[in-house]
């Protein structure tokens, strides 16, 4: 996003690497060399764990920095699962969920967010950035009805993923996200066996899970419901193209 905001007119750093974890991530030196000299830090601001304990020593080692909290707007909803127990449905819930940018329509207020903060750090390049978070959040409206249309006709709207990162993806298109791992915690085995007769309930085969993340349980319960294992990835870098991406594989599972 703020590659596609800012242009040439911005070099961007990524602390929480492809590849890793942003909810046990750590900075690292050469990190905290590159941030004493940043005009901006982009903060997620849901409450990322990673934020939650760095975001400190980040204001600290660069108090001329200007933080731009991207959530700005954004109301976080709870972080849930539809689980059947004893009978009844039931929501299990862990909390507020911070992966705000599954949503393309929380994306265009986080573009709207990296765009006021880019203006207030160079407004002679404000019409340059205007420009370019124009056209962004055309392409994000493109990608969000394309989206709409490709889910609106399935008639299974429950998904199962390992880690409930799919929340805000899930409100926007009718689907119910049924997650295995709540709150950070591997499922015990009398939760596996609660998942395995909530996939039969569901008639859900594919489990979906993210790279990095343990997936010895989701092989378990793939195997007990005869089943599959697709990646999809909260974190990939072409944004929109992967949203589109995951879209598909929900709607094919």
């Amino acid at each position: 996003m703020i590659e596609a905001i800012g242009g040439e007119k911005v070099s961007v750093w990524i602390l929480v690497p492809q590849g890793s974890d942003p909810h046990n991530a750590d900075l690292k030196p050469s990190q905290l060399k590159e941030l004493s000299k940043a005009d901006v830090y982009v903060m997620i601001g849901s409450g990322i764990e990673f934020e939650v304990k760095s975001m400190a020593k980040i204001r600290d080692l660069n108090k001329k920095m200007l933080i731009i909290d991207s959530s700005k707007g954004i109301e976080l909803i709870e972080a849930k699962s539809q689980r059947h127990i004893d009978g009844n449905e039931t929501e299990i819930k862990g909390g507020k969920d911070p992966h705000i940018w599954t949503s393309l329509r929380n994306g265009k207020i986080m573009v709207q967010n990296i765009y006021e903060g880019l203006v207030m750090a160079d407004p002679e390049n404000k019409d340059y950035y205007l420009k370019n978070r124009d056209i962004y959040t055309h392409r994000l409206d493109e990608a969000d009805t394309l989206i709409t249309k490709e889910l609106r006709i399935i008639e299974n709207r429950s998904f199962m993923v390992f880690h409930p990162s799919w929340g805000y993806f899930a409100r926007d298109y009718n689907l119910t996200q049924i997650a295995i791992e709540i709150e950070g915690k591997e499922p015990t085995l009398q939760s596996i066996v609660s998942i395995i007769k909530e996939a039969e309930r569901n008639n859900l085969k594919t489990i979906f899970i993210s790279p990095g993340f343990s997936s010895k349980a989701a092989e378990i319960i793939s195997k007990e419901i005869d089943g599959k294992i697709e990646v999809i990835d909260p974190l990939a870098e072409n944004y929109i193209e992967n949203l589109k991406i995951t879209a598909i594989k929900i709607k094919e599972k």
